[in-house]
């Protein structure tokens, strides 16, 4: 038996949450689409909104703080953009690109 109803979990899966988005919005201020670790309110992002959005694919890890690795450095991806409802940001190589960047392996 088919159902005539739209499959709703597809849809949700195409748009942020509005905490999502608050998240995702900040980037589009910030060189290179960088996401905060904290909100507007100092309070740390959760972990939880930061996981949903890159495996969504909306966001991607940038750099990796060795004195606090757990927090999750991440910037905005074309994806990311494109669920904003705006169009990504020419290629940003970060801070890690370049002669002596921290993407060496040590």
């Amino acid at each position: 038996m088919t159902s005539a109803e739209p499959d709703h979990d597809n849809a949700a899966a195409l748009r942020p949450t509005e905490p999502q988005r608050r998240y995702l919005e900040r980037g589009l201020t910030q060189p290179g689409g960088k996401l905060p670790l904290f909100d507007r309110d100092g309070r740390e992002v959760p972990l939880r909104t930061i996981q949903a959005c890159v495996l969504h694919g909306w966001a991607e890890p940038w750099i990796h703080n060795p004195i606090k690795p757990e927090w999750r450095v991440c910037k905005l991806t074309a994806k990311g953009y494109a669920a904003l409802g705006r169009e990504a940001e020419a290629e940003d190589p970060g801070p890690d690109s370049g002669p002596g960047g921290a993407d060496k392996k040590a």
